[in-house]
């Protein structure tokens, strides 16, 4: 926070506009973020994904590399029951009704829920904007998924969609609650998910990278415009936290 500004220089009435209010209890470092770093850092690693799908496609017109045969080789040897049931859960929330309609509104609907209206669209953005370039890149590079599958899906394994999505939304949700517990959880969920892809055998190892590398890069690119929002919701969320915690003491 900056120290020029004090609790009392600063709006924090829960009542007022939150754009306004949001905007002016950020910090300002939050403030000078924007369009610096992790425009260029996410542009990078949304560079990298794309960089990824053209080595595949110009070295074997879609073909595993080395790296995907061996891994593939290492999970074909070790497949069994018990790992194939968390597996298929992670495929069940990856996509489908649960991973891209039922977990995605109960967060914005949480969001809104706790006046973070911000965080709300931000979580949004990301998430359409991180499909969409997925489709893009299929389609882009239409290449093949192994043969070895244990589920249906569509055409297009670079990259994985699954994946992406897992990746953007542990970013967000790092970024919307600063919590090392968050980012931790997000962090093996994604590894989970990348997992499972392979396991499953809907994608290549090199897909799970790419759907990383595109996931972060998006959460991150759109971070940047709305980092000052974004903190000062967080700020005026800990106010809110901590005035209720002194009427409850008071009342105690």
């Amino acid at each position: 926070m900056d120290p020029s500004r004090s609790d009392e220089t600063e709006p924090t009435r829960p009542d007022s506009p939150t754009p306004a209010t949001a905007e002016a209890a950020a910090d300002a470092p939050s403030r000078r973020i924007a369009r610096r770093w992790p425009l260029i850092s996410g542009a990078i690693a949304v560079l990298f994904a794309f960089l990824l799908g053209a080595l595949i496609l110009t070295r074997g017109s879609g073909r595993p590399i080395e790296a995907d045969l061996e891994w593939m080789e290492e999970i074909l040897e070790h497949r069994s029951p018990v790992w194939e049931v968390p597996a298929l859960v992670m495929n069940f929330l990856g996509a489908g009704i649960a991973g891209v309609v039922v977990i995605p509104i109960a967060i914005v609907v949480t969001l809104f829920v706790l006046r973070r209206p911000w965080a709300a669209l931000y979580f949004v953005l990301a998430t359409v904007a991180s499909a969409g370039l997925v489709q893009l890149l299929k389609t882009l590079f239409g290449r093949a998924r192994p043969e070895d599958m244990l589920v249906t899906s569509d055409f297009g394994s670079f990259p994985s969609g699954h994946v992406a999505n897992a990746a953007t939304m542990a970013v967000l949700l790092g970024i919307i609650f600063p919590r090392l517990w968050v980012w931790i959880a997000g962090a093996v969920y994604t590894v989970a998910m990348m997992v499972s892809r392979t396991y499953l055998g809907a994608h290549w190892l090199t897909d799970t990278i790419g759907g990383l590398l595109l996931g972060v890069g998006v959460a991150v690119v759109l971070w940047a415009p709305l980092a000052a929002k974004l903190d000062g919701e967080n700020t005026l969320a800990r106010r809110r936290a901590v005035s209720k915690a002194a009427e409850t003491a008071k009342r105690g």
